[in-house]
C-alpha cells in the first residue's frame, strides 16, 4: 500500500508539470497545426531564466510573472513571423505542417545550440522548498507540491478562459474549423500566432516549475517536447481538458514504471504512444 501511495502521489505531483507542457503542444499542433519540435526549448528557456534570476536573489515562483510574457511574445512573433508566412505560401494545409515541421526542426537546433553557448551542458540546480512530509508512509516535498499546484491552477484558469471569453471561443472555433472561423469574422492569423504564443508561456512556466524540483541542462527540451507528443495523442489531439488529464495519467504510468525498471520509463511512453495510434488515434477526448 504504501509504493502503490507512492506511485500515486508521486505521478500526479508531477503529472501537473507534464500537464502545462502538453496544453502549450496541443495548442501549437491541435490548433496551429504546427507540430513545433522545438517545444521543449521553450521550457528550456524558462527553466534557465528562472535558474538565472534565482541566483540573483529573487523566488523562483515570482519569475513566472517574467518567463511567462517573455516566452509568449516570442512565440506570437515566432508564428507571426516565420509560421504565418508559411502557411500563406502553402498550396494546402498538409504541406503547411510538413513546412513547418521543418522549420521548427530548424528553429530546435538554433535555440538549442545559443543556449549551449551561453550555459554550457553542464546540469544546473538549486534547493528550494525541501520541507517534506511523510503521508501514509509516502514522501511529499514541498517544491514538488508547490510546483503541481501552480500547474494544476494556471491550467484550470486557462480551460476557463477558453470556456467563458471570446478570444477563447475565438481559439476554439479556429481549432475546429479556421477557414469558417475567418468567415465569420475571426481574425485567423490573429488567433493562430495567439494559440502558438499560449503554447510558449505554458512551456516556460512548466520549465520555471520544473526546475524548483529537478535538475536542468540545455539538452533536456527534446525529451519534454517528445513526452509532450504522446500526452497530446493520450488526450486528443486539440482537446485541452484531455491533454491535462493525460499529463496525471502519463505522470502515474511513468513513476509505476520506475518503481520496476527505472530505465524503462522512456520506452514505456513509446509503447503507450504505438498503442494508441493502433488502438485509439483520436486518443481519450478526441473528436
Amino acid at each position: 500500500m504504501e509504493e502503490l501511495l507512492n506511485i500515486i502521489l508521486g505521478g500526479l505531483l508531477i503529472g501537473g508539470i507534464y500537464s502545462l507542457i502538453s496544453m502549450g503542444m496541443s495548442l501549437q499542433y491541435g490548433v496551429a497545426k504546427v507540430l513545433n519540435i522545438a517545444h521543449g526549448e521553450f521550457l528550456m528557456f524558462g527553466a534557465f531564466i528562472t535558474f538565472a534570476m534565482q541566483q540573483a536573489g529573487i523566488n523562483p515562483l515570482l519569475t513566472i510573472i517574467v518567463v511567462g510574457p517573455t516566452m509568449f511574445i516570442a512565440g506570437f512573433i515566432l508564428y507571426r513571423t516565420v509560421f504565418t508566412t508559411i502557411r500563406v505560401r502553402s498550396p494546402n494545409p498538409g504541406v503547411f505542417e510538413g513546412n513547418g515541421l521543418l522549420a521548427a526542426f530548424g528553429l530546435y537546433f538554433v535555440v538549442q545550440n545559443i543556449a549551449v553557448l551561453i550555459w554550457g551542458s553542464t546540469p544546473y540546480s538549486y534547493r528550494y522548498l525541501t520541507t517534506s512530509w511523510d503521508v501514509g508512509g509516502a514522501d511529499i516535498f514541498a517544491n514538488r507540491l508547490v510546483a503541481a499546484l501552480f500547474a494544476i491552477a494556471i491550467g484550470v484558469l486557462f480551460y476557463l478562459f477558453l470556456k467563458s471569453t471570446r478570444s477563447g471561443k475565438a481559439i476554439r472555433a479556429s481549432a475546429q474549423d479556421a477557414p469558417t472561423a475567418g468567415l465569420m469574422g475571426v481574425n485567423i492569423n490573429f488567433v493562430l500566432s495567439l494559440c502558438f504564443g499560449f503554447g510558449a508561456a505554458m512551456a516556460g512556466i512548466a520549465g520555471s516549475l520544473f526546475s524548483l524540483c529537478y535538475a536542468i541542462n540545455t539538452t533536456m527540451g527534446l525529451q519534454q517536447t517528445l513526452l509532450a507528443i504522446v500526452i497530446v495523442t493520450l488526450g486528443g489531439l486539440g482537446s485541452i481538458p484531455g491533454s491535462f488529464i493525460g499529463g496525471f495519467i502519463l505522470g502515474i504510468i511513468g513513476t509505476a514504471v520506475s518503481y520496476w525498471q527505472p530505465g524503462l520509463v522512456v520506452a514505456s511512453y513509446y509503447v503507450i504512444f504505438v498503442i494508441l495510434l493502433l488502438v485509439r488515434p483520436k486518443g481519450l477526448m478526441g473528436k
